[in-house]
């Protein structure tokens, strides 16, 4: 598997899909997201988590984690926030998964690292690009150290709730993360990046 790094050339180009739109049906609660997603969805709808969880977004369980993924319309399949016309209503401010796609990411000890989703996009002789433009986000450094403190606190939640075997603490480490973390609004006015690691401190492990 080759590794990338945000200013290395991968083959991502796309035309900008040329209106293909497969990568936003079927994709089940695969499309988890984190406190970054939420801070984009509040600033592009202008809900809040709760009415976001009126038919747009859900409740996800995995590994005893409890997290929000991007729901998807019951009888087609794809992701409500498709227009008539199959193009992303919220393209500025779509998830980071989404942005990612077709890579995936690594962490290790040389920190956070893309790799190529080998025949995960139905496009054909797509072209070279560099991955900082693919993804598309501001102060990247910024993006990414919050996704390496982000990938930590997970692993390290999972493993307590493994550990402990305790289900008044899978409940309360839940109810901590889902308040403070994403159901609290965020101000979009204001920096991501220092509202979520106030609330970060307020997570107990």
């Amino acid at each position: 598997m080759i590794l990338y790094s945000s200013n290395e050339m991968a083959r991502l180009g796309c035309n900008e899909c040329s209106g293909c739109s497969s990568c936003c049906q079927g994709m089940g609660e695969s499309i988890l997201l984190d406190p970054y997603d939420i801070f984009q969805l509040q600033a592009a709808t202008g809900q809040t988590f709760a009415q976001l969880m009126q038919d747009k977004i859900e409740l996800h369980v995995e590994e005893g984690l409890i997290l929000p993924s991007i729901r998807m319309k019951d009888g087609t399949d794809v992701c409500g926030f498709l227009n008539q016309e199959g193009r992303c209503s919220i393209h500025t401010h779509r998830p980071g998964l989404c942005r990612l796609f077709p890579l995936g990411r690594n962490y290790d000890e040389k920190g956070l690292r893309y790799f190529l989703l080998e025949d995960a996009c139905q496009m054909q002789n797509r072209t070279k690009i560099k991955i900082k433009k693919w993804l598309g986000i501001e102060a990247l450094s910024k993006y990414e150290q919050f996704l390496i403190v982000w990938h930590d606190l997970r692993k390290e939640v999972r493993a307590q709730i493994v550990e402990r075997q305790s289900d008044e603490y899978t409940q309360k480490i839940n109810v901590m993360i889902l308040d403070n973390l994403y159901q609290k609004t965020y101000d979009t006015s204001k920096d991501f990046y220092s509202q979520f690691e106030e609330r970060r401190k307020v997570v107990m492990i």
